[in-house]
């Protein structure tokens, strides 16, 4: 099969050298530069984008300041990516691509990526909906990151309806493709943002999270998924966050796994 083919070409890497990469990586970025060499749009394998929606407000760390869409940017990408390239040996475009639904150009970017759309209340118009629906089911793929409660929960499930008001969102089973695609992902532990940290009495770093963590899904009708969703949970500021010493290594590295997979899983199905 295709996805063991191209398993078997990345080579996985060991916890040790995740760690190794996210210790390159930070002093690197740390340091003013960039330790990795950039690749070109046309030469790369692997192409992100951002989804860019109205919004009012934003929020933003670091001194930077931005919309709901872009939060967590341009730190997440800057610290992740270079990760990505030394675990799995994909070409990873450098273009920053930020695209409203209605560009047609997000056809050329199979894997999109979509951050906090409760607190931005994300409410995408009938073409916005219907370009997605139309990149989804040609094979893209849409990752959902930053949604935290019910309230929220609630705003993105009456706008993810407008793209598919007949397919189901439903929880990811542990034994998916998914969690397992390139690294083994055995627990569900939530994912920490920046402001759920505390300092206990003890000096601890805690995690005071607002409610369960789920990963949930929308599949096509190969069951293959086409959008992924981490609710309670917030991947994006594991990136964001790798070279703040306030933040747990440990969940920068879970945070880097999960991206991986959802990388590559989009790539392979």
């Amino acid at each position: 099969m295709r996805h063991r083919w191209i398993r078997r070409k990345i080579t996985l890497k060991t916890a040790a050298g995740l760690m190794a990469c996210l210790l390159v990586g930070i002093v690197s970025h740390a340091g003013g530069r960039r330790n990795d060499s950039r690749t070109d749009s046309a030469g790369a394998e692997f192409h992100m984008a951002r989804v860019k929606y109205r919004t009012f407000g934003g929020g933003g760390s670091h001194g930077y300041y931005q919309p709901w869409w872009a939060i967590d940017y341009p730190l997440a990408e800057e610290h992740f990516f270079p990760a990505l390239r030394r675990m799995t040996n994909l070409t990873v475009d450098d273009e920053e691509a930020h695209l409203e639904l209605t560009d047609k150009r997000i056809f050329d970017y199979p894997f999109l990526f979509l951050q906090q759309p409760g607190r931005g209340n994300w409410r995408p118009t009938s073409e916005e909906a219907a370009n997605l629906r139309e990149h989804l089911l040609r094979g893209g793929f849409l990752l959902i990151d930053d949604l935290h409660g019910e309230y929220d929960w609630s705003i993105f499930e009456a706008a993810i309806r407008r793209v598919f008001p007949d397919r189901p969102i439903v929880e990811i089973p542990e034994d998916d493709p998914l969690m397992h695609v390139f690294f083994d992902l055995d627990e569900r532990t939530p994912i920490p943002g920046e402001r759920h940290l505390r300092m206990s009495r003890g000096g601890q770093i805690v995690a005071q999270m607002e409610g369960q963590p789920h990963w949930r899904g929308i599949y096509n009708d190969h069951h293959d998924l086409m959008v992924a969703i981490n609710f309670n949970s917030d991947m994006g500021d594991s990136w964001e966050h790798a070279d703040d010493p306030f933040y747990p290594v440990p969940m920068t590295a879970l945070g880097y796994k999960l991206g991986t997979n959802y990388i590559i899983y989009a790539m392979t199905h």
